[in-house]
């Protein structure tokens, strides 16, 4: 399965409307520039910010920058191949080098995607504790972290380790191209596609219900909180405000995540199902650049979501300047 879908099915073009190739192009790639160097200033200063301040160095602090680092690997391999494909339909570079970068365009984004959402279920973990109970001991304590952080690059590498060996570059007599040949090396008898929605239900579905379901009991538990003794009532007031304040960025985080990746994700799932596309307007192409530029804009969003609504990270980063 080609990452471009480009014809119809009897192999001419998909469609026939009044565009200007050379406009379009442009657009796309100042867009794209524009997410690389917001996604690389953005995640590297959330990792500094909190790597100087001694009282962020907490669970979800970590885990927001775990994701941090694992949004630089996407724009990093992911947005020059994006680029080069508009204006060159060829794999540029052959031999050894070609044969590995290959492998990791493939590889690497979709590793940088699963540690993020294995970071945003940690995270809701390390909240429902926080807030549902309070008195006991974390449920993810700063020891415990590095652990957790190691396992999610782990289990993230070792579900997309067949896109080390499935994709190779092929040359053609006009032409190197970066394909895809999964029954080549596992076999008639397995299905990428069935491998794509397996992936797609455990590390997409499943986790975002979990997350929902912590977060929906944490806003009942705040909501239905009460604050015993007139003397603790501006403490606890004080307390429930600075759990309000992180709740709110991480369930920020979550949303941003869900909905940059919801139109990609239902391209992929139309691509698993069917062969080729046949667009049946001339809006409908449109539809797979825009969702691939708002969940490569995912990477370049969370810093700012994380600036926006935590204090901490402002100051951090007014600290930086200073």
């Amino acid at each position: 399965m080609s990452d471009n879908v480009n014809t119809t099915m009897n192999g001419t073009q998909p469609w026939s409307c009044p565009s200007n190739p050379t406009a379009e192009k442009i657009g796309i790639t100042s867009a794209y520039c524009v997410i690389l160097i917001f996604s690389l200033a953005g995640n590297t200063v959330i990792g500094i910010i909190v790597y100087k301040t001694k009282t962020m160095r907490k669970p979800i602090n970590f885990f927001i920058v775990n994701m941090a680092m694992s949004d630089l690997l996407f724009p990093i391999f992911l947005i020059p191949w994006r680029i080069q494909t508009l204006y060159k339909d060829s794999w540029l570079i052959g031999g050894p080098l070609g044969q590995v970068l290959c492998k990791l365009v493939s590889f690497l984004p979709k590793v940088s995607s699963t540690v993020s959402i294995q970071s945003l279920v940690l995270i809701a973990v390390d909240r429902f504790g926080a807030v549902v109970f309070p008195l006991r001991l974390p449920l993810i304590s700063s020891k415990l972290c590095p652990f957790l952080i190691l396992a999610t690059w782990i289990v993230a590498m070792a579900i997309f380790s067949p896109q080390l060996f499935v994709n190779k570059v092929v040359e053609y007599p006009e032409k190197l191209v970066c394909q895809l040949h999964w029954s080549e090396v596992f076999g008639e008898s397995s299905s990428y596609e069935h491998y794509m929605i397996s992936y797609i239900v455990l590390f997409g579905f499943v986790p975002l219900v979990l997350i929902a379901i912590l977060y929906i009991t944490i806003y009942l538990k705040l909501k239905s909180k009460k604050i015993p003794g007139e003397q603790s009532t501006n403490a606890g007031q004080q307390r429930q405000q600075r759990e309000r304040n992180v709740l709110k960025m991480a369930i920020a985080i979550v949303l941003g995540f869900a909905v940059c990746l919801l139109p990609i994700t239902i391209f992929w799932c139309i691509l698993l199902f069917t062969d080729t596309i046949i667009w049946p307007n001339c809006g409908d192409p449109y539809f797979e650049y825009v969702a691939r530029l708002i969940a490569t804009a995912n990477c370049a969003i969370n810093p700012c979501i994380c600036l926006i609504f935590s204090r901490n990270y402002r100051n951090g980063l007014k600290a930086l300047f200073r």
